[in-house]
């Protein structure tokens, strides 16, 4: 409302309304909230920082109560309507993660255990004691030197899991797969799009074949973010009995990771309810606070339990999916 004053030489002063700052204060909290919310839904990460950004919106989605809660207090009707819609869409984008059920379906156990083992440097004594607990029927590696190799078969993976389809190297691009049961090689990952990703197929007494993808993308920053949206577009669709496990340096806050779902594949994590666990960093002053280490299953395998371990020496703690295969 104006206010109005006698003039001292005549005629009226007409003071017009100051705008609380509060109500500014509301906006200027809420637009980077808005705008994270915008480029989730729509996908818009495309350079390296807002691709590596959107990795923590279940953080950005609780943050998003606070700008709800500035306009309320200040009685801001359009920022608190604005508010209100953001903090509901990026709740809508991460809440349902932490809601699954765990599947009745009748047919065989089949238990993955994935690792990211830092530049060969986790303990493979502790990883050993996890695999004897774990008792995983496919082992991925990630980050596998031929040290690790060595270092594992001597603390008694070879008799445990003698079966293998191995790219092992120095540094952080070898790969390998370790299975209880006979299998072949799957070449189906093209080369150059990521680390060494080997297939192979799995043969399981009994059952049917089931195909599987040691996955480890290189990490989206700088020049390697066109090669890691490559490597998520080359992966096999859900045709099958598919797994897709590993580090795949993407959270289901990518589109690019919710791009490999609309395959046809489901988070063995999302589907129990464990889907906000994080996996990385580990065994860090920081404790973890992203998850990005997945196992991916085609719709007709189920999937009962999924569980995260720490493991001394890497950054990334181990996931555990418990699966069931129809019989």
């Amino acid at each position: 409302m104006n206010t109005s004053a006698e003039s001292p030489i005549g005629g009226t002063i007409v003071t017009p309304p100051r705008r609380p700052a509060r109500g500014r204060l509301a906006w200027v909290a809420l637009a980077p909230f808005t705008a994270w919310a915008v480029a989730r839904v729509a996908g818009l990460e495309r350079g390296g920082p807002l691709t590596q950004l959107m990795t923590v919106t279940p953080y950005a989605a609780l943050g998003s109560v606070a700008p709800l809660l500035i306009a309320a207090l200040g009685r801001r009707r359009a920022a608190s309507a604005v508010a209100l819609a953001t903090t509901a869409t990026l709740g809508l984008c991460v809440l349902p993660r932490a809601f699954g059920d765990a599947s009745t379906a009748s047919g065989r156990p089949f238990t993955v255990l994935s690792a990211n083992l830092f530049l060969g440097r986790a303990d493979p004594t502790a990883l050993l004691d996890l695999v004897r607990r774990a008792r995983p029927d496919l082992l991925s590696l990630q980050e596998l030197t031929p040290g690790a190799v060595k270092g594992l078969d001597a603390a008694g993976l070879a008799e445990m899991m003698p079966h293998r389809v191995l790219r092992a190297e120095e540094g952080s691009g070898g790969t390998g797969l370790f299975s209880r049961y006979p299998v072949r090689e799957w070449d189906v990952m093209p080369a150059g799009v990521g680390h060494q990703m080997p297939g192979a197929v799995v043969h399981v007494p009994g059952g049917r074949p089931v195909e599987i993808v040691a996955t480890h993308p290189f990490p989206p920053a700088g020049a390697d973010v066109a090669h890691w949206r490559a490597a998520m577009a080359a992966f096999p669709p859900a045709e099958g009995l598919r797994i897709l496990a590993g580090d795949f340096n993407a959270t289901l806050d990518h589109a690019a990771m919710r791009g490999v779902l609309a395959g046809g594949y489901k988070d063995a994590a999302d589907s129990v309810g464990a889907g906000l666990v994080p996996t990385w960093p580990a065994n860090q002053r920081v404790p973890p606070i992203i998850a990005i280490d997945h196992v991916l299953v085609s719709a007709p395998i189920g999937v009962r339990a999924f569980g995260v371990h720490t493991v001394p020496g890497t950054d990334h703690r181990a996931v555990v999916a418990r699966l069931v295969l129809p019989e």
